[in-house]
């Protein structure tokens, strides 16, 4: 019942945030982790059900951005991807190498730069396939992660968007797990046997969203029930209650 879950989220994530549309080419961001992984593979089965049940026809093109990092052999993901009639195309980039130019002083490569060119060179990509919109796979504990790391370092209450159309690069963004959690991913990835690709970047799990993840895992553990209101929090617009300065009425006048 796992990927039937994640599809049945994927599909309230999409009703309510309007984010694929009957002629969608979609282009899905795949590092090889189970996310993204999981991610294409589902929208590959969603595809039929909204052709089916929503009179919507989409296609699907799975695109990996090889970063430099050693050691990675997509050559399961190919096949899988082979076996599910699912389009996808690896490609070659200098990331690595512009992430150790760009590094802090003491070697640590910087998370932002990557996130950035990572998610550049898929748009682009995804442009020259023909795609109107890209989806990655950022699911609910990130947007709650999100949330926080903006709280506790920028003193905002802010989080991505499920949908959002980026001017510069007029590409739509889109990502369908904002209602899935990381343990339904996991649940499902484990019982399709999806391949998964372990990253051999230096900074995986040394960054402050691992630190982030870890307190809100307290968090859950002593309050179980703050999970599904954290999620909830985020689209909770009608019991928003803060603070108002008179100032920022003056501007408003």
């Amino acid at each position: 019942m796992s990927v039937k879950h994640v599809l049945g989220r994927i599909r309230k994530a999409d009703l309510d945030f309007n984010l694929m549309q009957n002629g969608d080419r979609i282009a899905v961001g795949v590092s090889g982790g189970k996310d993204s992984m999981l991610l294409l593979y589902c929208l590959a089965l969603y595809r039929n059900i909204a052709k089916r049940h929503m009179e919507k026809q989409i296609e699907i093109v799975g695109i990996h951005i090889k970063m430099g990092f050693p050691n990675m052999d997509f050559s399961e993901v190919i096949e899988f991807c082979k076996k599910n009639d699912i389009e996808f195309y690896t490609i070659d980039s200098r990331i690595y190498d512009i992430l150790k130019i760009q590094a802090n002083q003491d070697g640590t490569l910087k998370c932002s730069i990557c996130s950035k060119l990572k998610k550049g060179a898929v748009i682009n990509e995804a442009k020259k396939l023909n795609c109107n919109k890209t989806a990655f796979a950022h699911h609910a504990d990130d947007a709650v992660e999100t949330l926080f790391l903006n709280a506790i370092f920028g003193g905002r209450l802010a989080t991505f968007a499920p949908k959002m159309f980026l001017t510069n690069s007029e590409m739509t963004f889109i990502r369908p797990f904002v209602y899935s959690f990381e343990s339904d991913i996991i649940a499902a990835t484990n019982e399709a046997n999806i391949p998964i690709v372990k990253s051999t970047c230096p900074m995986d799990g040394h960054t402050k969203r691992q630190d982030m993840k870890e307190l809100l895992q307290s968090i859950y553990k002593t309050y179980p029930s703050s999970k599904e209101n954290f999620l909830l929090m985020l689209h909770n617009q009608k019991q928003l209650d803060l603070w108002v300065k008179q100032s920022d009425l003056n501007e408003q006048d």
